[in-house]
């Protein structure tokens, strides 16, 4: 009964082993959607955005009216009280004895309109929206970027399992070889020497096998790692988005990428809030102007009452000082505007060049799939016609171990072909600025 129990136990101890390792299919859209609400990068960039949207509510507010409430109340200590309105009476007359003042009670109410400050505030908020425009951009481009890095990682992926599956099956061959290896060798058909190379080859594949597995462990946790799944979360990919059934051509030009970068159109908002910069400095030479008005309540204890006391005017202001610092804020702003025309005039050229690559290295990957694809069938049938010699004794055992590890690398390289021709061409997305937008993904 014990043994059973534990035969059980090991039982249940293997189905849970074997339960761990499955892999759960993820494609390369849901990787994206997962990105966009879990990646520590995409969340910053938002909550900056936020913040810069913010800012610019705050800036409008400059054009509302300041209004202010105050009240104040004062203890006095046997106050001398000269009550100016009797004066006219003689002093030595008997007149009522003077009052007894002890509290002082004043409440204020005030208001004041900005009217015109040379147009600090009009240009303060159009910068203040310029800016949040441009964290807007930089958030997408940085969706864009964050997008790229989850795809580099999806293609590593597939890269690192599909040479798994093709050496298990070459060491299955390589195992099996070793096994008709001994049975000649101990017949005396073959020299022992062959076995040995048929032994070190199955060796060298198990290494390979080891590696292979050790880059899927490491790409698979960089992935997982950056999409916040669970720790131990195993990702599958179905190879079928692999096949090239969709239309992978080029889509834009380096015209189109000009309009459709991001990270061009926050410079763009950085210009025009520098722009903006320029006019507030202009706006130095200018008074200020506003409009004011107030209400004042006294209650001076036994004394007086003021009551319904309304004040209103307007005032202007100039700073003398500005007549000095203003030029030098003009010069300064006009020079921030001319770095940032020259980072723009930068950035066009690196996109037009960054588009050009990319569209030839897509190219070249085409080009290099179909070689490859064609190399496979070429190592298959030279294996196939290297191993009918060797078993009719017509090759050599060095030209069969040849012939199987180039069948090998030829697999493997039209694999990591297909995985670099998807690759390529979301890399051309992202320079011409579509990445996002191709997959259809939430904002």
């Amino acid at each position: 009964m014990k043994i059973n129990n534990l035969l059980f136990g090991l039982l249940l101890l293997s189905f849970g082993s074997a339960f761990a390792q499955e892999r759960t299919n993820l494609d390369l859209k849901d990787a994206l959607d997962l990105l966009l609400k879990n990646s520590n990068e995409v969340i910053l960039a938002n909550t900056k955005a936020e913040t810069k949207k913010y800012e610019w509510q705050q800036t409008k507010d400059h054009q509302l009216p300041d209004v202010k409430l105050s009240g104040q109340y004062f203890r006095l200590t046997d106050a001398d009280v000269d009550f100016k309105l009797n004066s006219g009476q003689s002093s030595g007359g008997s007149g009522a004895p003077a009052p007894q003042v002890n509290q002082l009670m004043i409440g204020q109410a005030n208001a004041s309109l900005p009217i015109f400050a040379g147009g600090k505030i009009r240009n303060s908020i159009q910068a203040s929206e310029n800016l949040y425009k441009a964290e807007l951009a930089k958030s997408s481009n940085t969706k864009e970027e964050t997008a790229l890095k989850v795809i580099e990682y999806y293609a590593q992926l597939y890269k690192s399992l599909k040479t798994v599956e093709l050496i298990q099956d070459n060491l299955k061959s390589a195992e099996q070889r070793v096994k008709d290896f001994t049975n000649l060798e101990q017949n005396g058909i073959i020299a022992r020497n062959d076995l040995l190379k048929a032994q070190l080859q199955l060796a060298k594949v198990q290494l390979s096998l080891e590696e292979a597995n050790k880059n899927v462990n490491v790409v698979n946790y960089a992935l997982v790692t950056l999409l916040k799944l669970p720790e131990g979360y195993k990702i599958g990919i179905d190879e079928h988005q692999f096949d090239g059934n969709a239309p992978l051509t080029a889509i834009a030009t380096s015209e189109q990428a000009l309009q459709n970068r991001k990270d061009l159109e926050a410079i763009h908002f950085y210009q025009k809030a520098n722009e903006n910069n320029i006019k507030i400095a202009r706006s130095g030479y200018f008074p200020s102007i506003a409009l004011s008005a107030g209400y004042v309540a006294l209650s001076l204890q036994n004394v007086v009452d003021v009551t319904n006391a309304i004040n209103f005017g307007g005032g202007i202001s100039y700073n003398l000082s500005s007549l000095f610092k203003t030029p030098k804020e003009i010069k300064v702003a006009k020079s921030k505007s001319e770095e940032m025309k020259q980072t723009e005039a930068m950035l066009s050229e690196g996109i037009k060049i960054q588009t050009q690559q990319a569209f030839e290295n897509f190219a070249l990957t085409q080009k290099q799939n179909k070689v490859y694809q064609q190399a496979i069938e070429q190592a298959t049938e030279n294996y196939r016609i290297v191993k009918d010699k060797h078993d009719n004794g017509l090759a050599t055992t060095n030209d069969l171990l040849d012939a199987d590890v180039e069948q090998l690398n030829a697999q493997i390289n039209f694999a990591n072909s297909r995985a670099n021709v998807l690759l390529k061409y979301y890399e051309m997305l992202s320079a011409s600025g579509l990445l996002t937008s191709s997959f259809n993904l939430t904002k």
